[in-house]
């Protein structure tokens, strides 16, 4: 069974601007130092893209161990990392995510470029 977000979470995550994510290492069983990004929920699923892209880190660790944890809206959540990529219509939708949330950020337009968008994960309760 796949876990989901509740609606009293996603209603949270919406506004909140704090996610730090830490996959695993190489261990499986440590966590990685936190790092802040920026998240979006579409369709009652929580989004977030590496700013580096697959270059990143924290991106790499996330989608070789599957999992780690985040903190978002002021709790810390065990969670699975699923790669998101690729789909033309929810890229577009995640773009449109970000612009409405960041839109007066200048790091926004780099959010919306091939890099970051090839480096967008899922991210799920586990």
């Amino acid at each position: 069974m796949t876990l989901q977000w509740t609606t009293e979470q996603l209603n949270k995550f919406t506004s909140a601007d704090d996610l730090h994510v830490s996959p695993f290492y190489a261990d499986g069983k440590t966590y990685g130092t936190p790092t802040w990004i920026w998240s979006v929920i579409v369709d009652d699923d929580l989004y977030v893209r590496a700013y580096n892209g697959q270059n990143s880190r924290w991106y790499q660790s996330a989608m070789v161990q599957g999992a780690g944890k985040i903190s978002l809206a002021g709790e810390e959540f065990e969670t699975k990392f699923i790669d998101a990529s690729g789909s033309n219509e929810l890229d577009l939708k995640i773009n449109a995510a970000y612009q409405e949330k960041y839109q007066d950020s200048p790091y926004l337009p780099p959010m919306l470029q091939a890099g970051p968008v090839s480096a967008t994960v899922k991210i799920l309760p586990r």
